[in-house]
């Protein structure tokens, strides 16, 4: 059950910085969004191993774990550019499936969750997939690129949340930190390309050092949370982030919800009940 709840806090996590970051966006250039947040949560990660006072890592930890960080960026970058040409309400459920490759990995391991748990998991994808759907009121068609953006973009968050599994064994903090350094590697480069304005008032950096701080929770926490269950089931909880970003949308922003979206969180809930039996 520990690890449950683990996996279901670092999902309101994952949403809650997600939600900072889209809001970030409206006003100020992604990349300033990404590198600010990111810089953020690398300051926390590193004050949480400190903290800690935990051991070097080993090499393997290290590689992995920036691994992580590199596979992150990719698939971020991806989704980024799957929604600036493509439908919302196309490219957001494609996303949302990158649960799907850590379940096949937990799986292919020799993992076998119960019946029960199984229909849990299939309920929590398809809910995951539902809740993130928007109406689409222009009739715009999704472009080909915009869906092969989205697969890719599931496909390396997914595996992200696998190389964190893999990496979180030995030393959990350190692994949080070696992510947050993969990252900012990729990211430095798009930096120097484009070079983007910081220019930013104090609020919007708390909320961007928000987003940081919320995003490495919640890698601590899964990486921890993947340690106390089986990563096929503790996967799936954890990415159900996008409900909380919809649900922070429609309480803060007033934004409604579609009939489909309610029935998508509702069979989200639904399976996390199924897989906590």
């Amino acid at each position: 059950m520990f690890g449950v709840v683990l996996a279901l806090a670092a999902a309101a996590s994952w949403g809650s910085a997600d939600f900072l970051g889209g809001i970030s966006t409206r006003r100020l250039p992604i990349l300033t969004v990404s590198a600010v947040s990111q810089f953020a949560g690398f300051l926390f990660a590193g004050a949480v191993v400190l903290t800690a006072g935990a051991a070097m890592p080993d090499e393997r930890t290290v590689v992995i774990g920036m691994a992580a960080g590199l596979a992150g960026g990719v698939g971020l970058a991806a989704l980024y550019s799957g929604l600036a040409i493509g439908p919302m309400g196309v490219v957001a459920p494609i996303a949302a499936l990158s649960a799907v490759v850590p379940v096949a990995v937990g799986l292919a391991r020799g993992e076998r969750p119960g019946a029960i748990q199984l229909v849990g998991v299939a309920l929590a994808l398809v809910g995951v997939v539902l809740a993130t759907r928007h109406r689409d009121e222009s009739g715009e068609r999704a472009h080909p690129r915009a869906v092969a953006l989205a697969a890719v973009a599931a496909f390396f968050i997914g595996l992200m949340i696998v190389l964190l599994d893999e990496a979180g064994g030995d030393s959990p903090a350190w692994t949080v930190l070696m992510v947050r350094t993969g990252a900012l590697s990729l990211l430095a480069v798009a930096l120097v390309a484009r070079r983007p304005s910081f220019s930013m008032d104090r609020g919007q950096l708390g909320t961007l050092a928000g987003a940081g701080v919320l995003d490495n929770g919640a890698n601590l926490m899964f990486v921890v949370a993947a340690q106390h269950g089986l990563l096929s089931l503790i996967a799936v909880l954890a990415s159900l982030y996008p409900v909380t970003t919809v649900l922070l949308a429609r309480v803060s922003l007033h934004e409604r919800l579609s009939r489909i979206q309610i029935v998508g969180i509702a069979m989200a809930l639904a399976g996390v009940a199924l897989i906590a039996r």
